[in-house]
């Protein structure tokens, strides 16, 4: 098996586009099952965020995977394959190891360095655990790109750089409505962004801020934990007039903020971080509202210098790669390995056979002194080309040296380990 991300974020599709790939919390685990189900993909892995939707993969061949992978996103998506295609980015071996530790670290994030991205693979992890949709490879890929993220964030400064992407729609909307000190704020959607929305906006000193909902539960939770207050979801025209700047962050599958709403709330600024978007495609240019969404966010972060922490963390990624590709290749060569010393007691216990039914008069302790006799010679024959094929193996290019012995000694070795015999190297993150 080999690993083998595809993906659309920010940097290579719109929002309206995104939109249609982004996959809901609840139909992640059918699409691991669909992922799963295609003749050439072994594993899976879907990371599905505001501004990214990611499929992480084993699969047995290259073409034969990316073309599994790309039908189901179409069919999930609605959007013909060769359209699709446009948008995607792809990732084999080891770009995809250096692609999900740039992720985890947030080198590849609208906002560099911004932490929530941790999270939300995570998540992403758990999902396919739930589902059984990871096996050895993704198992792996996943701890290690959870422990590289932590890395990143503990050891080096890029958390100064690493704004959340509400922190940087914030940075926008101050320059059309100038210092945000005391700007009566509405917060739409209690989830994890409406969370983090939150967060960020008492940090900044907004306020008086309220929180609305369509579960008022968790309105009433959020806002009692920032000293916020919850309006009721049947309030939200009320709370739009009364707002100078409203965040946007539901899961909701339709529009929630239509053009009547606006027009009667003008004027406003509108962060819209929803995706699928909440603010109506008619409602963006409502005369006095102003709507900054992903899209517009993505073109003013674009165009800023990647911060001078970056470069330490690109460090501690280049260096985990290669630690990541050294386990890959030592572990490919395992199990061919395994079968060359089976193979070898097999060849050792059939000549015992033989022997013992010629020389029935050997004693059980004479049978003893022959059997482990032969074993020993056989071990030490073997120990010295397995130890160096082992240490052969995590070079670059090792992975020849499996196919050289499977080959050689005519090895039937199976292609696939059972995930829990891979060891956490580092443990989980």
């Amino acid at each position: 098996m080999n690993l083998l991300s595809v993906g659309a974020s920010y940097r290579t599709a719109d929002v309206a586009t995104l939109e249609r790939l982004v996959i809901a919390d609840h139909a992640v685990p059918g699409l691991l099952e669909k992922l799963v189900a295609q003749p050439f993909v072994g594993e899976a892995v879907v990371l599905s965020t505001c501004n990214r939707v990611e499929i992480y993969a084993a699969v047995s061949t290259f073409h034969g995977g990316l073309g599994d992978i790309c039908n189901v996103l179409a069919e999930v998506s609605g959007i013909p394959a060769t359209e699709l295609a446009g948008h995607l980015y792809v990732h084999y071996d080891e770009a995809a190891v250096l692609h999900s530790f740039k992720v985890s670290s947030g080198l590849d994030s609208m906002v560099v360095g911004e932490s929530q991205i941790l999270g939300q693979l995570r998540d992403a992890y758990h999902a396919a655990t739930e589902a059984d949709s990871a096996g050895r490879l993704l198992h792996e890929l996943m701890q290690q790109a959870l422990r590289v993220g932590k890395r990143a964030h503990a050891e080096t400064g890029i958390d100064r750089a690493g704004q959340s992407v509400v922190t940087a729609a914030l940075d926008v909307a101050e320059a059309e409505l100038g210092d945000l000190t005391g700007r009566r704020a509405l917060v739409v959607g209690a989830g994890a962004m409406g969370a983090l929305s939150v967060a960020t906006l008492t940090r900044a000193g907004v306020g008086p801020l309220r929180i609305t909902n369509r579960s008022a539960g968790r309105a009433d939770r959020l806002a009692e934990a920032y000293g916020a207050v919850a309006v009721p979801y049947d309030e939200l025209d009320q709370a739009l007039s009364e707002a100078d700047l409203v965040v946007s962050a539901t899961a909701s599958t339709e529009p929630v903020l239509t053009r009547e709403r606006l027009e009667a709330a003008a004027p406003l600024v509108v962060l819209d971080l929803a995706v699928p978007r909440d603010v109506a495609p008619d409602a963006t240019d409502v005369p006095g509202v102003t709507v900054i969404d992903i899209d517009s966010l993505a073109a003013t972060r674009r165009s800023m210098p990647a911060a001078a922490e970056t470069a330490a963390v690109e460090q501690i990624v280049a260096g985990e790669v290669d630690h990541f590709l050294a386990w890959l290749r030592g572990s490919d060569i395992a199990p061919t390995v395994a079968a060359l010393r089976s193979r070898a007691e097999d060849v050792v216990a059939a000549e015992l056979r033989k022997l013992y039914s010629r020389r029935s008069e050997f004693s059980e302790e004479q049978r003893a002194d022959v059997s482990r006799t032969l074993h020993r010679v056989v071990q030490q024959l073997l120990h010295s080309p397995t130890v160096r094929v082992r240490q052969l193996a995590a070079e670059p290019g090792g992975d020849q040296y499996a196919a050289l012995l499977r080959e050689l000694f005519d090895l039937d070795v199976p292609h696939a380990t059972p995930a829990n015999a891979v060891p956490e190297i580092g443990g989980q993150a």
